[in-house]
């Protein structure tokens, strides 16, 4: 099977189009309405301007579809009991399956066109978000059959029928923020990432009482995928000036907020940062792209069954000494952090002394072994580690290009621990 991001043709295109000098032809930074705080879904009356005056004057039938899943059905009612004081109709579809498989997608626009609604509302984590994206691409266009061929050129014209409205659980992916969604084809036991501007959700909700609940490993596990999407817009080739301070803030922001989420669950104002950390960087990745974190977080997530967030950010130091031969743009993260940097060498090498300091905070292991992975079952499963990881489209995304030879010893290099030197 083929996908969007094999043709040739994009792969060559992708860094080009995303350079600075193509880019400062034509800027667009395109953000939904956002509304952050403790009271964005209020119980009760409310004086003044209220989440709801972006909802229902968008809506004319104010039917809303609620996509959520079995864990987050609890605050899916809550949204709905806020959306029914609004004169809203409502359904609610608790079936999103982790890692949003294609049957199941499909399954949830097939019951989307049932109800027909004007507004979908996805209430929960990345998976949930991703695959109510999926589902309303489907529902808006039921002549597009296949999702994994959607290139970010095709123009898809959404918004004929109902608008998209995010209402994240966690801390973490951003997509709320973002024209980004990942699928996993289960037949080939691959991720697969779609990116185009029309799907940014229309409004997104940002309310830190949802994301409270979190344990502390599902707490790590999303903020070092902040920390990915941050530091990898930080120096992407794509950044611009609407991109990079958000990026730089974002990653403050992590490393002062994480901590105390991971250690105290119960911490309300960590809880807040970290969302609203988790939307900066979702604005700023999702405007300049990720790179080779993600294709290797990819790649070792789909293979090994690992969540997404630990993935990505496990590969942070990997990816950034590869990347530093060829770009110094690491020494604006240390100084937007105060670490010492003298020259861009040991600027990187005191950076990623901090990374891996959090790391080893969070109880995430620093060598691939260390997740329990065996030495042959690596070997077995390397050559598929290193297709999915070169064919990854956020590779081509990547400051400094990699070969496939490469990206097999990046991996040899993770599993061992070993500080990347070529």
């Amino acid at each position: 099977m083929g996908y969007w991001f094999d043709d040739p043709t994009l792969k060559a295109l992708a860094p080009l189009a995303l350079s600075s000098s193509i880019r400062g032809l034509t800027t667009i930074f395109n953000t939904p309405k956002i509304y952050a705080g403790f009271n964005v879904i209020p119980e009760g009356p409310v004086i003044g301007p209220t989440t709801m005056d972006a909802l229902e004057n968008r809506c004319k039938k104010k039917l809303a579809f609620v996509v959520t899943d079995e864990f987050n059905e609890r605050y899916a009612k809550k949204a709905v009991q806020f959306l029914q004081s609004g004169g809203f109709t409502t359904e609610v579809w608790a079936k999103v399956l982790p890692e949003a498989p294609m049957e199941n997608v499909i399954e949830c626009a097939k019951a989307i066109k049932t109800f027909e609604p004007d507004m979908i509302m996805a209430v929960g984590g990345g998976s949930v978000m991703d695959l109510s994206k999926g589902a309303w691409i489907l529902y808006e266009r039921p002549d597009l059959t296949d999702l994994g061929m959607i290139s970010p050129l095709d123009k898809l014209n959404l918004r004929q029928k109902a608008m998209l409205v995010a209402v994240p659980t966690t801390s973490g992916t951003g997509s709320e923020s973002t024209g980004a969604a990942v699928f996993h084809d289960s037949s080939a036991n691959r991720k697969i990432p779609v990116a185009h501007d029309e799907l940014v959700p229309d409004v997104c909700i940002l309310s830190p009482e949802f994301t409270i609940s979190m344990p502390p490993e599902l707490t790590a596990g999303t903020g070092l995928d902040v920390l990915a999407h941050a530091m990898d817009a930080a120096i992407a080739p794509s950044g611009n000036e609407y991109t990079v301070p958000l990026a730089l803030k974002a990653t403050e922001m992590v490393f002062q907020w994480l901590p105390r989420a991971y250690k105290n669950g119960d911490d309300r104002e960590a809880r807040f940062r970290m969302i609203i950390a988790a939307n900066i960087a979702g604005i700023a990745f999702g405007q300049s792209g990720c790179h080779l974190t993600h294709s290797f977080g990819h790649s070792l997530g789909a293979v090994y069954e690992m969540h997404h967030g630990l993935c990505v950010g496990f590969f942070i130091p990997h990816s950034f000494q590869f990347c530093s031969k060829v770009t110094d743009k690491h020494l604006a993260i240390c100084k937007s952090l105060d670490i010492p940097a003298p020259n861009a060498e040991e600027g990187l090498r005191n950076l990623l002394a901090k990374v891996r300091e959090l790391l080893t905070e969070l109880n995430v292991p620093l060598a691939l072994r260390d997740f329990g992975i065996t030495e042959d079952d690596f070997e077995a499963k390397l050559p598929k580690l290193v297709e999915y990881a070169y064919g990854d489209v956020d590779t081509f995304l990547s400051p400094r290009p990699i070969t496939a030879e490469q990206c097999e010893k990046v991996m040899r290099y993770a599993y061992e621990g070993k500080d990347i030197d070529f």
